[in-house]
């Protein structure tokens, strides 16, 4: 199917590795020009080639930087001649015990994982209702429907996310603008986010790592991790052109982990 994509333009942030970047190689094979951006300059230019050898007949543009800090969120805004996607991602702050968390902890979940994608899509959203197309598509968590003990953190500040954005996207000037926003809200996918999780799972128990691993891949129905290839082909599917009368909704991709009806 063609998604209707092509020469749109893309901003990805954290797009270095994991979830992010499987989502840049997803736009980038539907003909979609992708600013990426990352902290770590070494494996941000390493990603940029490799979506550019994934198609060369799309622009790709790396920028260095924090995105949860105004220099950083400037920097990726002026790299990108519009957007007209906008993929938030940022780094979850660390698992831990409430009791050990003050203040500047708390602040920095919330700045990184409700106020910065806030930030960037002030800065697009009226933009695209402009232009007459637009798709935000914020990667949260799973925990915002089923919380984790050891992610207070992140289950705080993207719940926070998930509140603002479900009155946002049911505004008439942006939905009936054809400018979507939804959450797409990732399980136990193989990234250096899910080790770190049972890393600290592993510690809190005194359990090896493999344990904690096989323990929590029989737990998914699916009896596996999700790949950052079918979480991309998700999150492109959420940015088509098909995909204009879902707005607001929050996708979760857990292999059926959640046991919920609704």
């Amino acid at each position: 199917m063609d998604l209707g994509l092509t020469g749109r333009w893309a901003l990805v942030c954290a797009a270095s590795k994991g979830l992010g970047r499987g989502c840049a190689e997803a736009l980038v094979g539907e003909g979609v020009n992708v600013v990426i951006t990352a902290r770590g300059e070494t494996d941000l230019l390493a990603t940029a080639a490799a979506l550019r050898a994934l198609n060369p007949a799309v622009e790709v543009r790396a920028v260095v930087g924090d995105i949860a800090t105004p220099e950083g969120r400037a920097a990726a805004l002026a790299a990108c001649p519009q957007v007209d996607i906008l993929v938030n991602n940022a780094g979850g702050p660390p698992p831990g015990d409430f009791r050990d968390w003050g203040r500047e902890q708390w602040l920095a979940a919330l700045e990184a994982n409700m106020l910065t994608p806030i930030e960037l899509i002030k800065a697009t959203v009226d933009g695209m209702a402009a232009r007459g197309f637009g798709r935000i598509v914020n990667i949260t968590s799973g925990a915002v429907k089923a919380p984790i003990d050891v992610l207070g953190l992140s289950n705080g500040a993207r719940s926070g996310l998930t509140g603002f954005v479900a009155g946002l996207a049911r505004q008439p000037r942006l939905a009936g603008a054809n400018v979507t926003l939804n959450n797409l809200l990732p399980g136990a996918f193989d990234t250096d986010r899910l080790k770190k999780t049972m890393a600290a799972g592993a510690a809190k128990t005194g359990q090896p790592v493999d344990e904690v691993a096989a323990r929590r891949r029989a737990a998914i129905p699916a009896q596996r991790f999700g790949t950052a290839a079918e979480f991309g082909a998700v999150c492109a599917m959420l940015c088509s052109a098909q995909a204009s009368y879902l707005t607001g909704q929050n996708i979760l991709l857990d292999g059926g982990s959640y046991p919920g009806t609704f």
